[in-house]
């Protein structure tokens, strides 16, 4: 497999496309949803089918780091009409909300089960270096704010902690009916991303959101992956 890292160096992007990201993280064993790039409609069918029905189509673009916002995200596409008709969608709502953005196709993923919404982050203090960050994930971690930090690289108590540090912890240990959460999973998720910040220290920042935590085991769905600027 190409080096993501050097493939965006190489490019001249600190930002690492979806597929990119994913293919860094998978390869450290880090579990993420694969993710596949189409450069055209007939393509994304092509690959959706190999993966497996319903599956999620997403902008690629090394120029847009929020799909959202440019209407650069289809979900739970049953067949390949409309994973075609999604395709020309997206590339039509991101070529208008983000005109000057170099458009590199879509990834195709598999559409994963729902689960308990979870943000594993890295980002890089001036003074204290990577630091380790975990809160509800979703759009909830922008409305709420409730997260907690962590210098890396973490021990196993340190990722108990970060997760249990959260006002919303109540959630993962199950509310209203709800199963609990595999707490151990997302604290061996946390250690693993810890330990690919110092494998890798030219990352400044990295985003898993949502991750689902389910009943048992955790998934994350979404990554970004920005390089350090080159000195």
């Amino acid at each position: 497999m190409p080096d993501p890292i050097a493939a965006a160096r190489a490019a001249g992007r600190t930002l690492l496309t979806e597929v990119e990201s994913k293919d860094l993280l998978g390869a450290a064993g880090i579990a993420v949803t694969p993710a596949r790039l189409a450069r055209n409609g007939a393509e994304a069918a092509r690959v959706a089918a190999e993966i497996g029905y319903p599956v999620v189509l997403k902008v690629i673009s090394g120029d847009i780091a929020h799909k959202s916002d440019v209407g650069g995200v289809e979900l739970n596409l049953a067949n390949g009409a409309a994973v075609k008709a999604a395709y020309a969608r997206i590339v039509a709502s991101a070529n208008q909300a983000a005109p000057t953005a170099k458009i590199d196709g879509v990834s195709v993923h598999p559409m994963a089960k729902p689960g308990t919404e979870v943000i594993i982050g890295l980002t890089t203090d001036p003074q204290f270096g990577p630091v380790m960050m975990f809160g509800l994930g979703g759009i909830m971690v922008e409305v709420l704010k409730d997260v907690a930090f962590r210098i890396v690289p973490l021990e196993p108590r340190d990722a108990a902690q970060i997760v249990r540090e959260i006002r919303g912890f109540p959630v993962l240990e199950g509310v209203r009916g709800q199963p609990p959460s595999d707490i151990a999973a997302l604290e061996r998720m946390i250690l693993q991303v810890s330990s690919f910040a110092e494998q890798h220290p030219e990352i400044a920042e990295l985003d898993l959101n949502p991750v689902f935590a389910y009943a048992s085991g955790a998934l994350a769905v979404d990554a970004r992956v920005v390089l350090a600027a080159p000195n």
